[in-house]
């Protein structure tokens, strides 16, 4: 009421006026249009002018230039700014004073490309942070529309780690900076990771200045790769080779950890300069031989899994990072070695036993054929000399065929003991590998695991035959089977075989003996433990020539006996003559000395 009370009625208004509504008192309304007018910014089609945010919502954003009336933008032009307020100001571009509707029409975004060039530049001289708006995709990077120019943000450049989803930065607005620009093709080229690297340097200084060996450190996995993971602890990157992941076994290190994982690790070295710091993760856990089970002696069972394959064994895991070797020679009691994989493969849970153990040098060797009898214990007992059997042919060498009789018993059938009468030069004319053959235990050596067998004493000795008919001068007929540098075998009867030197081979007419031609030949040698029947062909007709000659001398020898024994008769009788003359006078003088 107090206030009421105050008010003074204005003595000159004018009532008249007001009902007609018009109440401008002496100033005319063209005076009033022209007043606020005069105080209106004045403007001008085409060019930029400065202006403030008043209202905004999801699709526009009402912009006061201080013209008469307020322009609309649309608010797609503000994507890259998301922090747009009312009463910020913002750069718009007057495309028409009034539209059909007397509408203010106003372009942020034609604004910005107006004066993006050398907005552009003036980053770029100044180094200045700016904002852009990742707009897409693209081969090798982003498409960032920065100052209303459509800028390329390399992949290498959105951040110091690997990018492996590009996608979740699309539609974002980050600070960037202008790291490179073509005038000539109005290319521009913006990094995020340029803005980072500053800070991280500090950091990496710091971090590398505090570096000891020994020392742990939490990280972060930023990478995975075939041979090992690369650590991020905090600016500064190291590795953990895959051999130092587990104490067990790794084929990839995936296996052990993931992307982005947080982990401590060890630092195990690193260079002068330490710019490549080795880690460690498998270190801060204790070996795990020092858990190994302290009783576990040699001769112990164990069990473990087949871990790696190699032609001269597999390594068994027993425990995570405790392996031992098989080696192939302790697979099986055969001494015919195969490859290991024969017996077993990656992934196999096998039973093995401890054959040595060294817990200084962490090394175990096992084997699995132990768990069978050895098959040379009581060879005595099972193969005894004389004993006969069926055989598989393993080897060959020149002097032999290599047999085995059952896993692990091997014997030699010497080349000699392979058959009584034919000639062999190798086992392979005899028999082949795989093939079965009959044997019979000659002799054991067991200290050597080995058997000396034969296969030619399960039949009888046709020598002992041979020796009757094959006799010292007898004649046989032979073929002439093959030609050697010193002579010719010949194939007999009965299936002997005997040899003739070439001056044997000469015929009567004085030509060679050849290959497949059939002939008489005369035994000149016998030799029945060398099996061994010498032959000659010339000595036939030799001997009938020598036999004519002898004859022919023993004829002439007789005629002279002959001759000669006339002569004697007759120098007899003249003897006897004289004689008798001359025992007659010794008588007479006898008879005179007597009277």
């Amino acid at each position: 009421m107090e206030n009421l009370k105050n008010i003074v009625p204005v003595d000159d208004f004018n009532w008249d006026v007001y009902e007609k509504g018009e109440t401008y008192g002496e100033v005319s309304r063209d005076d009033l249009v022209k007043t606020y007018d005069e105080s209106l910014s004045t403007v001008k089609d085409k060019e930029v002018v400065t202006g403030t945010v008043t209202a905004m919502n999801k699709r526009e954003v009402v912009v006061n230039i201080g013209y008469k009336s307020d322009g609309v933008v649309p608010m797609s032009e503000f994507r890259y700014n998301p922090d747009l307020k009312i009463g910020d100001e913002v750069e718009v571009y007057i495309e028409s004073q009034e539209d059909k509707k007397g509408q203010l029409l106003l372009s942020h975004k034609k604004a910005r490309a107006t004066r993006s060039w050398d907005r552009v530049n003036e980053a770029l001289e100044k180094d200045e942070i700016i904002k852009g708006y990742i707009k897409c995709r693209t081969k090798g990077g982003m498409i960032v529309d920065v100052f209303g120019i459509e800028a390329f943000l390399p992949g290498s450049q959105i951040d110091v780690k690997p990018i492996r989803d590009y996608d979740v930065f699309v539609g974002k607005t980050m600070e960037f900076k202008i790291v490179k620009i073509n005038q000539e093709f109005k290319n521009v080229v913006v990094s995020h990771k340029a803005l980072i690297e500053a800070e991280l340097e500090a950091q990496k200084k710091d971090i590398i200045s505090k570096l000891e060996k020994g020392q742990v450190l939490e990280g972060t996995i930023k990478n995975i790769t075939s041979y090992g993971v690369f650590i991020d602890l905090g600016g500064v990157d190291g590795l953990i080779h895959i051999t130092d992941l587990s104490w067990g076994r790794v084929s990839h290190p995936e296996e052990i950890v993931q992307l982005d994982q947080r982990i401590n690790v060890v630092i195990l070295d690193f260079d002068d300069e330490k710019k490549r710091i080795a880690l460690g993760l498998k270190q801060l856990t204790p070996h795990p031989w020092d858990a190994l089970n302290p009783d576990l002696k040699v001769g112990d069972k164990v069990k473990g899994k087949v871990v790696v394959m190699a032609d001269y064994g597999a390594f068994i895991e027993i425990a995570p990072g405790v392996e031992g070797l098989i080696h192939v020679s302790e697979m099986s009691w055969t001494q015919h070695l195969r490859s290991a994989q024969d017996f077993m493969k990656v992934g196999d849970e096998i039973e093995a036993v401890i054959l040595t153990l060294d817990r200084d040098e962490r090394k175990m060797s096992l084997g699995i054929k132990q768990l069978k009898p050895d098959p040379w214990e009581n060879i005595e007992q099972r193969f005894p000399v004389g004993s006969k059997h069926t055989a598989t042919v393993r080897n060959f060498t020149n002097f032999g065929v290599f047999v085995e009789i059952e896993e692990g018993v091997d014997g030699l059938i010497h080349i000699s003991d392979l058959s009584w009468t034919k000639k062999i030069k190798h086992p392979s004319e005899f028999t082949q590998i795989g093939a079965p053959i009959d044997v019979q235990v000659l002799e054991i050596d067991k200290e050597n695991r080995r058997l000396s067998l034969g296969h030619k004493q399960l039949e009888e000795n046709p020598w002992d035959v041979f020796e009757t008919i094959f006799t010292v001068g007898s004649i046989h007929e032979g073929t002439v089977i093959e030609m050697l540098d010193k002579g010719a075998v010949v194939a007999l009867p009965y299936g002997v075989e005997g040899f003739a030197t070439p001056k044997h081979l000469v015929k009567e007419d004085g030509s060679q003996a050849q290959v497949e031609e059939k002939l008489q030949f005369k035994v000149i040698e016998f030799n029945k433990e060398a099996k061994r029947i010498i032959l000659s062909h010339s000595r036939i007709f030799e001997d009938e020539q020598k036999g004519a000659k002898k004859e022919a001398a023993e004829k002439k020898a007789a005629a002279r006996r002959v001759k000669k024994e006339e002569e004697t008769i007759t120098t007899s009788s003249y003897e006897k003559t004289m004689l008798g003359d001359i025992e007659e006078l010794a008588a007479l003088k006898d008879k005179l000395s007597g009277k």
